[in-house]
Protein backbone atom coordinates (compact mmCIF):
# COMPACT_ATOMS: atom_id res chain seq x y z
CA UNK A 1 0.00 0.00 0.00
CA UNK A 2 1.17 3.51 -0.82
CA UNK A 3 2.22 5.87 1.94
CA UNK A 4 0.00 8.76 2.98
CA UNK A 5 2.45 11.34 1.60
CA UNK A 6 2.37 9.65 -1.79
CA UNK A 7 -1.43 9.71 -1.90
CA UNK A 8 -1.43 13.36 -0.88
CA UNK A 9 0.98 14.16 -3.69
CA UNK A 10 -1.44 12.73 -6.24
CA UNK A 11 -4.41 14.58 -4.81
CA UNK A 12 -2.56 17.90 -4.82
CA UNK A 13 -1.19 17.50 -8.36
CA UNK A 14 -3.61 19.92 -10.02
CA UNK A 15 -1.51 22.04 -12.34
CA UNK A 16 -2.19 21.79 -16.06
CA UNK A 17 0.85 20.33 -17.82
CA UNK A 18 2.05 20.51 -21.39
CA UNK A 19 5.09 18.42 -22.26
CA UNK A 20 7.92 20.34 -23.94
CA UNK A 21 9.47 19.25 -27.22
CA UNK A 22 12.62 19.78 -29.22
CA UNK A 23 11.93 18.78 -32.82
CA UNK A 24 14.98 16.78 -33.85
CA UNK A 25 15.86 14.41 -36.64
CA UNK A 26 18.24 12.24 -34.64
CA UNK A 27 21.07 12.23 -32.19
CA UNK A 28 23.12 14.80 -34.04
CA UNK A 29 20.37 17.39 -33.68
CA UNK A 30 20.36 20.06 -30.97
CA UNK A 31 19.86 18.75 -27.44
CA UNK A 32 18.84 20.56 -24.34
CA UNK A 33 21.91 21.30 -22.21
CA UNK A 34 22.86 18.95 -19.41
CA UNK A 35 20.33 19.25 -16.63
CA UNK A 36 18.43 21.95 -18.52
CA UNK A 37 14.84 21.86 -19.72
CA UNK A 38 14.92 24.85 -22.03
CA UNK A 39 16.63 26.17 -25.12
CA UNK A 40 16.86 29.49 -26.90
CA UNK A 41 14.03 30.65 -29.12
CA UNK A 42 16.29 30.39 -32.16
CA UNK A 43 16.86 26.69 -31.50
CA UNK A 44 13.24 25.81 -30.84
CA UNK A 45 11.17 25.16 -33.94
CA UNK A 46 7.68 26.49 -34.44
CA UNK A 47 4.93 23.96 -33.80
CA UNK A 48 3.81 22.40 -37.04
CA UNK A 49 0.22 23.23 -38.10
CA UNK A 50 -2.29 20.53 -39.03
CA UNK A 51 -2.65 20.72 -42.83
CA UNK A 52 -5.83 19.43 -44.46
CA UNK A 53 -6.06 19.01 -48.23
CA UNK A 54 -9.55 19.20 -49.78
CA UNK A 55 -9.71 18.13 -53.43
CA UNK A 56 -12.47 17.19 -55.87
CA UNK A 57 -13.99 18.18 -59.17
CA UNK A 58 -15.11 21.73 -59.94
CA UNK A 59 -18.40 22.55 -58.14
CA UNK A 60 -18.26 19.30 -56.17
CA UNK A 61 -18.84 21.13 -52.87
CA UNK A 62 -15.27 21.63 -51.69
CA UNK A 63 -15.86 25.22 -50.56
CA UNK A 64 -18.96 24.21 -48.62
CA UNK A 65 -17.05 21.43 -46.87
CA UNK A 66 -14.23 23.85 -45.98
CA UNK A 67 -16.71 26.42 -44.66
CA UNK A 68 -18.43 23.83 -42.47
CA UNK A 69 -15.11 22.63 -41.05
CA UNK A 70 -14.10 26.23 -40.34
CA UNK A 71 -17.41 26.93 -38.58
CA UNK A 72 -17.01 23.92 -36.30
CA UNK A 73 -13.38 24.82 -35.54
CA UNK A 74 -14.40 28.27 -34.34
CA UNK A 75 -12.30 27.97 -31.18
CA UNK A 76 -9.17 26.99 -33.07
CA UNK A 77 -6.99 29.18 -35.26
CA UNK A 78 -7.78 27.97 -38.77
CA UNK A 79 -7.32 29.44 -42.27
CA UNK A 80 -8.24 28.38 -45.79
CA UNK A 81 -5.76 28.64 -48.66
CA UNK A 82 -7.32 28.24 -52.11
CA UNK A 83 -5.40 26.77 -55.02
CA UNK A 84 -7.36 29.15 -57.27
CA UNK A 85 -5.34 32.03 -55.77
CA UNK A 86 -2.24 30.65 -57.47
CA UNK A 87 -3.35 30.70 -61.10
CA UNK A 88 -0.72 32.01 -63.50
CA UNK A 89 -1.46 35.40 -65.05
CA UNK A 90 -2.92 35.07 -68.54
CA UNK A 91 -0.72 37.01 -70.98
CA UNK A 92 -2.04 39.30 -73.70
CA UNK A 93 -1.81 36.68 -76.42
CA UNK A 94 -3.67 34.11 -74.32
CA UNK A 95 -6.20 36.72 -73.24
CA UNK A 96 -7.38 37.20 -76.84
CA UNK A 97 -8.39 33.53 -76.91
CA UNK A 98 -9.12 33.11 -73.24
CA UNK A 99 -12.00 30.73 -73.93
CA UNK A 100 -9.43 28.27 -75.28
CA UNK A 101 -7.31 28.53 -72.15
CA UNK A 102 -7.47 25.40 -69.98
CA UNK A 103 -7.86 26.54 -66.36
CA UNK A 104 -8.27 22.91 -65.23
CA UNK A 105 -4.82 21.78 -66.35
CA UNK A 106 -2.00 21.43 -63.77
CA UNK A 107 0.15 23.87 -65.77
CA UNK A 108 -2.40 26.64 -65.16
CA UNK A 109 -1.27 26.88 -61.52
CA UNK A 110 1.88 28.40 -60.05
CA UNK A 111 2.70 25.43 -57.85
CA UNK A 112 6.11 26.80 -56.88
CA UNK A 113 4.52 29.91 -55.37
CA UNK A 114 1.98 27.74 -53.56
CA UNK A 115 4.76 25.60 -52.07
CA UNK A 116 6.71 28.70 -51.02
CA UNK A 117 3.66 30.17 -49.26
CA UNK A 118 2.87 26.90 -47.49
CA UNK A 119 6.45 26.50 -46.34
CA UNK A 120 6.35 29.95 -44.70
CA UNK A 121 3.04 29.19 -42.99
CA UNK A 122 4.42 25.92 -41.66
CA UNK A 123 7.39 27.81 -40.23
CA UNK A 124 5.09 30.23 -38.42
CA UNK A 125 5.50 33.14 -40.84
CA UNK A 126 2.66 35.29 -42.23
CA UNK A 127 2.30 35.29 -46.04
CA UNK A 128 0.56 37.40 -48.66
CA UNK A 129 -1.67 35.20 -50.83
CA UNK A 130 -2.52 36.52 -54.34
CA UNK A 131 -6.12 37.64 -54.86
CA UNK A 132 -6.83 36.31 -58.34
CA UNK A 133 -9.31 38.25 -60.50
CA UNK A 134 -11.36 35.90 -62.67
CA UNK A 135 -12.54 38.71 -64.94
CA UNK A 136 -9.13 40.07 -65.94
CA UNK A 137 -7.35 36.75 -65.25
CA UNK A 138 -4.64 38.56 -63.29
CA UNK A 139 -3.38 38.16 -59.72
CA UNK A 140 -2.25 41.76 -59.28
CA UNK A 141 -5.54 43.63 -59.74
CA UNK A 142 -6.52 43.42 -56.07
CA UNK A 143 -4.29 43.68 -52.99
CA UNK A 144 -3.05 40.29 -51.74
CA UNK A 145 -4.67 38.63 -48.76
CA UNK A 146 -2.56 38.46 -45.60
CA UNK A 147 -2.70 34.98 -44.05
CA UNK A 148 -1.30 34.51 -40.56
CA UNK A 149 0.16 31.23 -39.24
CA UNK A 150 -2.53 29.03 -37.71
CA UNK A 151 -3.10 25.75 -35.93
CA UNK A 152 -5.06 24.41 -38.91
CA UNK A 153 -4.47 25.15 -42.60
CA UNK A 154 -7.09 23.95 -45.07
CA UNK A 155 -5.64 23.74 -48.57
CA UNK A 156 -8.45 23.57 -51.13
CA UNK A 157 -8.42 23.06 -54.89
CA UNK A 158 -9.26 20.78 -57.78
CA UNK A 159 -5.66 19.61 -58.30
CA UNK A 160 -4.32 19.91 -54.78
CA UNK A 161 -3.37 16.18 -54.75
CA UNK A 162 -1.71 16.21 -58.18
CA UNK A 163 1.79 17.32 -57.17
CA UNK A 164 3.46 14.90 -54.70
CA UNK A 165 5.34 17.80 -53.07
CA UNK A 166 2.03 19.42 -52.13
CA UNK A 167 0.56 16.11 -50.98
CA UNK A 168 3.50 15.56 -48.66
CA UNK A 169 2.56 18.73 -46.76
CA UNK A 170 -0.80 17.31 -45.72
CA UNK A 171 -1.73 15.55 -42.50
CA UNK A 172 -5.19 14.70 -43.83
CA UNK A 173 -6.43 14.40 -47.42
CA UNK A 174 -10.14 14.72 -48.21
CA UNK A 175 -11.73 14.11 -51.62
CA UNK A 176 -15.20 15.60 -52.09
CA UNK A 177 -17.18 13.37 -54.44
CA UNK A 178 -20.28 14.50 -56.30
CA UNK A 179 -22.25 13.23 -59.28
CA UNK A 180 -21.11 14.70 -62.63
CA UNK A 181 -24.59 16.06 -63.40
CA UNK A 182 -24.74 17.78 -60.03
CA UNK A 183 -21.35 19.36 -60.59
CA UNK A 184 -22.36 20.59 -64.05
CA UNK A 185 -25.61 22.11 -62.75
CA UNK A 186 -23.75 23.89 -59.96
CA UNK A 187 -21.11 25.14 -62.39
CA UNK A 188 -23.71 26.58 -64.75
CA UNK A 189 -25.40 28.41 -61.89
CA UNK A 190 -22.11 29.70 -60.45
CA UNK A 191 -20.54 30.87 -63.73
CA UNK A 192 -23.65 32.57 -65.05
CA UNK A 193 -24.49 34.35 -61.78
CA UNK A 194 -21.06 35.07 -60.25
CA UNK A 195 -18.91 35.42 -63.36
CA UNK A 196 -21.46 36.78 -65.83
CA UNK A 197 -20.94 34.11 -68.48
CA UNK A 198 -23.62 32.79 -70.82
CA UNK A 199 -24.73 29.18 -70.69
CA UNK A 200 -23.36 28.32 -74.15
CA UNK A 201 -19.85 29.44 -73.11
CA UNK A 202 -20.06 27.49 -69.86
CA UNK A 203 -21.14 24.30 -71.63
CA UNK A 204 -18.48 24.70 -74.31
CA UNK A 205 -15.75 25.14 -71.71
CA UNK A 206 -17.08 22.17 -69.74
CA UNK A 207 -16.97 19.78 -72.71
CA UNK A 208 -13.60 21.01 -73.99
CA UNK A 209 -11.64 21.35 -70.75
CA UNK A 210 -13.47 20.69 -67.48
CA UNK A 211 -14.74 17.16 -68.15
CA UNK A 212 -11.53 15.86 -69.83
CA UNK A 213 -9.35 17.44 -67.12
CA UNK A 214 -11.46 15.83 -64.40
CA UNK A 215 -11.03 12.41 -65.96
CA UNK A 216 -7.31 12.86 -66.78
CA UNK A 217 -5.98 14.77 -63.76
CA UNK A 218 -8.48 15.11 -60.91
CA UNK A 219 -10.22 11.73 -60.64
CA UNK A 220 -6.91 9.78 -60.60
CA UNK A 221 -5.87 11.69 -57.44
CA UNK A 222 -8.86 10.28 -55.58
CA UNK A 223 -6.69 7.28 -54.68
CA UNK A 224 -4.52 9.51 -52.47
CA UNK A 225 -7.43 10.57 -50.26
CA UNK A 226 -7.63 9.45 -46.65
CA UNK A 227 -11.33 10.29 -46.58
CA UNK A 228 -13.86 10.45 -49.42
CA UNK A 229 -16.99 12.51 -48.75
CA UNK A 230 -19.97 11.67 -50.98
CA UNK A 231 -22.55 14.46 -51.42
CA UNK A 232 -20.12 17.14 -50.22
CA UNK A 233 -21.56 19.64 -47.75
CA UNK A 234 -24.77 17.62 -47.40
CA UNK A 235 -22.83 14.86 -45.63
CA UNK A 236 -22.96 16.28 -42.10
CA UNK A 237 -21.99 12.98 -40.46
CA UNK A 238 -18.70 12.79 -42.37
CA UNK A 239 -17.84 16.41 -41.60
CA UNK A 240 -18.61 15.96 -37.90
CA UNK A 241 -16.28 12.93 -37.78
CA UNK A 242 -13.53 14.87 -39.58
CA UNK A 243 -13.78 17.79 -37.15
CA UNK A 244 -13.70 15.39 -34.21
CA UNK A 245 -10.55 13.78 -35.62
CA UNK A 246 -8.92 17.18 -36.13
CA UNK A 247 -9.67 18.20 -32.55
CA UNK A 248 -8.14 14.94 -31.31
CA UNK A 249 -4.99 15.53 -33.37
CA UNK A 250 -4.68 19.12 -32.18
CA UNK A 251 -4.79 17.90 -28.59
CA UNK A 252 -1.91 15.50 -29.19
CA UNK A 253 1.78 16.03 -28.76
CA UNK A 254 3.48 17.58 -31.80
CA UNK A 255 5.36 14.35 -32.54
CA UNK A 256 2.04 12.50 -32.85
CA UNK A 257 1.14 14.84 -35.72
CA UNK A 258 4.39 13.94 -37.47
CA UNK A 259 4.27 10.20 -36.77
CA UNK A 260 0.81 8.60 -36.96
CA UNK A 261 2.27 5.41 -35.45
CA UNK A 262 3.11 7.18 -32.16
CA UNK A 263 0.48 7.03 -29.40
CA UNK A 264 0.66 8.96 -26.13
CA UNK A 265 -1.99 7.94 -23.59
CA UNK A 266 -4.28 10.80 -22.62
CA UNK A 267 -2.96 12.63 -19.58
CA UNK A 268 -5.12 13.04 -16.46
CA UNK A 269 -4.36 14.47 -13.03
CA UNK A 270 -3.99 10.91 -11.74
CA UNK A 271 -1.40 10.14 -14.42
CA UNK A 272 0.40 13.45 -13.81
CA UNK A 273 0.41 12.71 -10.09
CA UNK A 274 1.91 9.26 -10.62
CA UNK A 275 4.56 10.71 -12.92
CA UNK A 276 5.35 13.30 -10.26
CA UNK A 277 5.92 10.57 -7.70
CA UNK A 278 8.11 8.23 -9.73
CA UNK A 279 10.24 11.16 -10.92
CA UNK A 280 10.81 12.49 -7.40
CA UNK A 281 14.30 11.47 -6.23
CA UNK A 282 12.94 11.34 -2.65
CA UNK A 283 10.24 8.77 -3.43
CA UNK A 284 10.78 5.49 -1.58
CA UNK A 285 11.45 2.27 -3.48
CA UNK A 286 8.09 0.88 -2.33
CA UNK A 287 6.15 3.84 -3.72
CA UNK A 288 8.26 3.94 -6.88
CA UNK A 289 7.35 0.33 -7.65
CA UNK A 290 3.69 0.80 -6.71
CA UNK A 291 3.07 3.81 -8.99
CA UNK A 292 5.34 2.55 -11.77
CA UNK A 293 3.25 -0.63 -11.88
CA UNK A 294 0.07 1.43 -12.14
CA UNK A 295 1.44 3.47 -15.04
CA UNK A 296 2.84 0.39 -16.76
CA UNK A 297 -0.57 -1.29 -16.52
CA UNK A 298 -2.17 1.71 -18.25
CA UNK A 299 0.41 1.61 -21.05
CA UNK A 300 -0.04 -2.14 -21.52
CA UNK A 301 -3.84 -1.82 -21.65
CA UNK A 302 -3.54 0.96 -24.23
CA UNK A 303 -1.11 -1.10 -26.28
CA UNK A 304 -3.42 -4.11 -26.29
CA UNK A 305 -6.10 -1.86 -27.76
CA UNK A 306 -4.06 -1.66 -30.98
CA UNK A 307 -4.16 -5.41 -31.59
CA UNK A 308 -6.50 -6.89 -34.21
CA UNK A 309 -9.76 -8.40 -33.06
CA UNK A 310 -12.58 -10.55 -34.43
CA UNK A 311 -16.29 -10.07 -33.86
CA UNK A 312 -17.89 -12.53 -31.48
CA UNK A 313 -21.41 -13.10 -30.17
CA UNK A 314 -22.11 -14.62 -26.75
CA UNK A 315 -25.25 -15.50 -24.81
CA UNK A 316 -25.56 -13.66 -21.48
CA UNK A 317 -27.03 -15.18 -18.26
CA UNK A 318 -30.31 -13.40 -19.12
CA UNK A 319 -30.54 -15.38 -22.37
CA UNK A 320 -29.78 -12.31 -24.47
CA UNK A 321 -27.19 -12.14 -27.25
CA UNK A 322 -24.27 -9.75 -26.82
CA UNK A 323 -22.26 -8.75 -29.89
CA UNK A 324 -18.66 -8.15 -28.87
CA UNK A 325 -15.13 -8.96 -29.92
CA UNK A 326 -12.62 -11.72 -29.31
CA UNK A 327 -9.04 -11.00 -28.26
CA UNK A 328 -6.03 -11.58 -30.51
CA UNK A 329 -4.80 -15.10 -29.69
CA UNK A 330 -1.40 -15.08 -31.42
CA UNK A 331 0.45 -12.76 -29.06
CA UNK A 332 3.69 -12.66 -27.05
CA UNK A 333 5.79 -10.20 -25.10
CA UNK A 334 9.51 -9.53 -25.39
CA UNK A 335 11.28 -7.62 -22.61
CA UNK A 336 14.59 -5.80 -23.00
CA UNK A 337 16.58 -7.02 -20.00
CA UNK A 338 16.64 -5.76 -17.36
CA UNK A 339 14.37 -2.76 -16.99
CA UNK A 340 11.88 -4.23 -19.46
CA UNK A 341 11.25 -7.08 -17.02
CA UNK A 342 9.47 -4.57 -14.77
CA UNK A 343 6.65 -4.53 -17.33
CA UNK A 344 6.15 -8.30 -17.50
CA UNK A 345 3.79 -8.60 -14.50
CA UNK A 346 1.39 -6.03 -15.96
CA UNK A 347 1.36 -7.89 -19.27
CA UNK A 348 0.75 -11.24 -17.56
CA UNK A 349 -2.07 -9.69 -15.51
CA UNK A 350 -3.76 -8.56 -18.74
CA UNK A 351 -3.01 -11.63 -20.89
CA UNK A 352 -3.27 -14.93 -19.01
CA UNK A 353 -0.60 -17.43 -19.94
CA UNK A 354 1.18 -15.15 -22.41
CA UNK A 355 4.65 -16.19 -23.60
CA UNK A 356 7.42 -13.69 -22.89
CA UNK A 357 10.84 -13.67 -24.56
CA UNK A 358 14.03 -11.91 -23.47
CA UNK A 359 16.61 -9.74 -25.21
CA UNK A 360 19.79 -8.54 -23.47
CA UNK A 361 21.65 -5.67 -25.12
CA UNK A 362 24.88 -4.23 -23.72
CA UNK A 363 24.90 -0.45 -23.94
CA UNK A 364 27.44 2.07 -22.82
CA UNK A 365 26.53 5.75 -23.25
CA UNK A 366 25.40 6.31 -26.83
CA UNK A 367 27.54 3.60 -28.42
CA UNK A 368 28.60 0.03 -27.82
CA UNK A 369 25.25 -1.64 -28.54
CA UNK A 370 25.88 -5.36 -28.56
CA UNK A 371 23.41 -8.22 -28.48
CA UNK A 372 24.43 -10.43 -25.57
CA UNK A 373 21.51 -12.84 -25.23
CA UNK A 374 18.14 -13.62 -26.76
CA UNK A 375 15.51 -16.21 -25.92
CA UNK A 376 12.35 -15.94 -28.03
CA UNK A 377 9.34 -18.17 -28.73
CA UNK A 378 10.08 -20.49 -31.65
CA UNK A 379 6.90 -19.39 -33.44
CA UNK A 380 7.40 -15.66 -32.82
CA UNK A 381 7.15 -14.88 -36.55
CA UNK A 382 3.47 -15.91 -36.40
CA UNK A 383 2.64 -13.67 -33.43
CA UNK A 384 1.96 -10.03 -32.65
CA UNK A 385 4.78 -8.86 -30.40
CA UNK A 386 4.70 -6.38 -27.51
CA UNK A 387 8.25 -5.08 -27.00
CA UNK A 388 8.78 -3.93 -23.41
CA UNK A 389 11.26 -1.26 -22.31
CA UNK A 390 10.21 1.55 -19.93
CA UNK A 391 12.60 4.21 -21.29
CA UNK A 392 13.10 5.21 -24.95
CA UNK A 393 16.19 7.44 -24.95
CA UNK A 394 18.52 7.54 -27.95
CA UNK A 395 16.58 4.76 -29.65
CA UNK A 396 19.73 2.74 -30.41
CA UNK A 397 18.87 -0.21 -28.17
CA UNK A 398 15.31 -0.20 -29.47
CA UNK A 399 16.57 -0.31 -33.06
CA UNK A 400 18.83 -3.26 -32.16
CA UNK A 401 15.92 -5.14 -30.57
CA UNK A 402 13.51 -4.39 -33.41
CA UNK A 403 16.06 -5.49 -36.02
CA UNK A 404 16.48 -8.79 -34.19
CA UNK A 405 12.72 -9.40 -34.09
CA UNK A 406 12.34 -8.56 -37.78
CA UNK A 407 15.24 -10.91 -38.60
CA UNK A 408 13.28 -13.65 -36.80
CA UNK A 409 10.42 -13.12 -39.25
CA UNK A 410 8.18 -10.81 -37.23
CA UNK A 411 6.43 -8.39 -39.63
CA UNK A 412 7.17 -4.77 -38.72
CA UNK A 413 3.44 -4.01 -38.58
CA UNK A 414 3.02 -6.73 -35.92
CA UNK A 415 5.31 -4.94 -33.45
CA UNK A 416 4.05 -2.66 -30.66
CA UNK A 417 6.75 -0.94 -28.57
CA UNK A 418 5.56 -0.13 -25.03
CA UNK A 419 7.40 2.31 -22.75
CA UNK A 420 6.70 4.78 -19.94
CA UNK A 421 8.61 7.80 -21.22
CA UNK A 422 10.15 8.64 -24.60
CA UNK A 423 12.72 11.21 -25.66
CA UNK A 424 11.96 12.96 -28.98
CA UNK A 425 15.34 11.86 -30.33
CA UNK A 426 14.49 8.19 -29.76
CA UNK A 427 11.02 8.60 -31.26
CA UNK A 428 12.53 10.17 -34.37
CA UNK A 429 15.09 7.39 -34.76
CA UNK A 430 12.61 4.52 -34.33
CA UNK A 431 9.69 5.98 -36.28
CA UNK A 432 11.81 7.02 -39.25
CA UNK A 433 13.55 3.66 -39.48
CA UNK A 434 10.47 1.56 -38.77
CA UNK A 435 7.40 3.56 -39.92
CA UNK A 436 5.01 0.63 -39.49
CA UNK A 437 5.82 -0.18 -35.87
CA UNK A 438 3.52 1.30 -33.20
CA UNK A 439 4.97 3.12 -30.19
CA UNK A 440 2.79 3.52 -27.09
CA UNK A 441 4.07 5.73 -24.27
CA UNK A 442 2.68 7.68 -21.33
CA UNK A 443 4.72 10.87 -21.83
CA UNK A 444 7.14 12.57 -24.23
CA UNK A 445 10.17 14.10 -22.53
CA UNK A 446 12.10 17.31 -23.22
CA UNK A 447 15.11 15.56 -24.70
CA UNK A 448 18.55 14.20 -23.89
CA UNK A 449 21.44 15.84 -22.03
CA UNK A 450 25.12 15.65 -22.97
CA UNK A 451 25.39 12.23 -21.33
CA UNK A 452 22.45 10.93 -23.42
CA UNK A 453 20.25 10.69 -20.33
CA UNK A 454 16.57 11.50 -20.68
CA UNK A 455 15.56 14.81 -19.08
CA UNK A 456 13.70 15.47 -16.91
CA UNK A 457 13.51 11.66 -16.80
CA UNK A 458 13.35 9.46 -13.73
CA UNK A 459 16.92 8.21 -13.35
CA UNK A 460 18.04 4.63 -13.98
CA UNK A 461 14.66 2.93 -14.02
CA UNK A 462 15.93 -0.62 -13.52
CA UNK A 463 18.09 0.34 -10.53
CA UNK A 464 15.24 2.20 -8.84
CA UNK A 465 12.67 -0.50 -9.56
CA UNK A 466 14.80 -3.49 -8.49
CA UNK A 467 16.53 -1.64 -5.64
CA UNK A 468 20.08 -1.85 -7.00
CA UNK A 469 20.86 1.86 -7.13
CA UNK A 470 23.85 3.13 -5.15
CA UNK A 471 21.67 4.93 -2.63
Amino acid sequence: MATKSAVDAIETSTKVHFSGLYQTDGLDATRSPKGSASASGEEEEHGQPFVIGVAGGAASGKTTVCDMIMQQLHDQRAVVVNQDSFYHNVNEEELVRVHDYNFDHPDAFDTEQLLSSMEKLRKGQAVDIPNYDFKSYKNNVFPPRRVNPSDVIILEGILIFHDPRVRDLMNMKIFVDADADVRLARRIKRDTVEKGRDIATVLDQYSKFVKPAFEDFILPTKKYADIIIPRGGDNHVAIDLIVQHIRTKLGQHDLCKIYPNLYVIQSTFQIRGMHTLIRDCKTTKHDFIFYSDRLIRLVVEHGLGHLPFTEKQVVTPTGSVYSGVDFCKRLCGVSVVRSGESMENALRACCKGIKIGKILIHREGDNGQQLIYEKLPSDISERHVLLLDPILGTGNSAVQAIRLLISKGVPEANLIFLNLISAPQGVNVVCKRFPRIKIVTSEIELGLNDEFRVVPGMGEFGDRYFGTDDE
